[in-house]
């Protein structure tokens, strides 16, 4: 009998989605940023190769970590190294550059642009998870207390693991960053909520962080959104305020604050139910700025139409469902809140995204996942696809192991009891 390895247990649920999503981003973004490119007289591949350059190295990174043991993966050893890489990285991105469009976070090098917090929102899952599972059996003992224990909240944050995540967080919300640190904060819950806790502690935090939510956006709406004053260091958060005001009402600053808004309006309507055809966009032609970023998912529509977006959502959510099906069933702690914790990130980009491009929350310049244009985005979404592929083969060998044991002693018993005369 042939001798089964790793790559027998390929999970093609998650391979075949992920390449699919990234092939179709590749499309959109040549789509997309060649006209803006030769809008600002720039070389018109240049955006699309970077893109191509960034997908290739993220299916060597998904074939490398495939490779890997998830055992050397849960080894609380890597961070502490990339802890202080990420935070030496987020104040270089915040003090030592220039900002881009009001806001810091992008560090350019020769090969390319390096933006920190995107690949935080992945580091923050990965050591939540490898910190929990090796209190596994305290979170069984003390439930939440394990994680918390009964200090006052300031030495909470001031300790252990809690205090380099309040690190993170606030290095990223400073550049500011809001968008990225609402869904390292979301990632975060989910994966404390997967670490074993009674499960009380999640629907009743669930209710008070919905709660807050729409006091805040009912807060935004009766305000107008312009609640931050432009003055001393808060005006590094002006632009911030004018997502707030275009929340609030779009149309009464289509000049300026609600300029973008009303333009992916536009481009929604104009895509109709099957759009206008790929590259046949016209908000993409200097109407709606940035359009290969955050508000890319307009562009789709308008180009293949609400039918496109809605079959294109169908990939990414079922993607993501596998995911979470991964992380639910898996008996490893580690495999577990992982698989979730990576689950919740692409989930909470996509509602993060999609609410702020219909309005439904203010804009906050998180990417569509996979579509958009940005190197760092894919390749860390596709880091993420890679632990979950390592993940799943992982449950796949432990269970084939373990049926193999099973039978293995049956046999022996059957042996034992029939042919013990012989």
């Amino acid at each position: 009998m042939k001798e089964l390895q790793k790559k027998h247990f390929i999970n093609y649920t998650i391979l075949i989605p992920y390449l699919i999503l990234a092939v179709l981003g590749l499309i959109v973004v040549f789509s997309s940023t060649v006209p803006y490119q030769i809008e600002h007289r720039l070389p018109p591949y240049h955006m699309f190769r970077n893109q191509v350059i960034f997908f290739i190295f993220s299916l060597i990174m998904i074939v490398v970590i495939f490779r890997m043991k998830v055992d050397k993966l849960k080894g609380i050893g890597w961070f502490g190294i990339l802890l202080p890489i990420m935070i030496v990285l987020l104040f270089v991105a915040r003090f030592l550059v220039d900002p881009v469009n009001g806001a810091y976070g992008w560090i350019a090098t020769p090969i390319g642009t390096i933006q920190p917090a995107e690949y935080l929102k992945f580091v923050s899952v990965w050591f939540l998870s490898a910190t929990l599972a090796t209190r596994q059996e305290r979170i069984k003992q003390l439930d939440i207390k394990a994680l918390f224990g009964r200090k006052t909240f300031l030495a909470n944050m001031l300790s252990g693991w809690r205090a380099w995540m309040f690190v993170m967080i606030g290095a990223v919300a400073f550049m500011p960053d809001l968008g990225n640190a609402i869904l390292i904060i979301i990632s975060a819950a989910a994966v404390i909520a997967a670490s074993g806790i009674s499960y009380r502690w999640g629907t009743g935090y669930m209710k008070i962080f919905s709660a807050f939510i729409l006091f805040a956006l009912g807060f935004l709406k009766v305000t107008g959104g312009n609640i931050i004053p432009s003055v001393g260091f808060l005006k590094n958060y002006a632009y911030i305020n004018k997502r707030f005001i275009a929340f609030a009402n779009p149309f009464q600053d289509m000049g300026d604050s609600g300029h973008q808004l009303i333009n992916g309006y536009y481009a929604i309507s104009n895509g109709g139910w099957f759009g206008r055809g790929l590259g046949n966009s016209i908000e993409k032609k200097g109407y709606l700025p940035e359009a290969h970023t955050d508000f890319i998912f307009t562009i789709v529509i308008e180009e293949l139409g609400l039918i496109g977006g809605i079959i294109i959502l169908g990939i990414l959510f079922f993607l993501i469902m596998r995911i979470f099906l991964i992380g639910i069933r898996a008996k490893d702690a580690f495999n577990s809140m992982m698989a979730i914790g990576v689950g919740t990130m692409f989930f909470a980009q996509v509602l993060v995204n999609i609410g702020g491009v219909s309005g439904l929350i203010p804009s906050t310049g998180v990417t569509f996942p996979f579509l958009s244009q940005g190197g760092n985005s894919l390749l860390t979404l596709s880091v993420g696809i890679a632990f979950v592929l390592n993940i799943s083969a992982d449950e796949k060998r432990r269970e084939l192991a373990e049926m193999a044991d099973k039978y293995t002693v049956k046999d022996v018993d059957y042996v034992s009891e029939n042919f013990s005369e012989i």
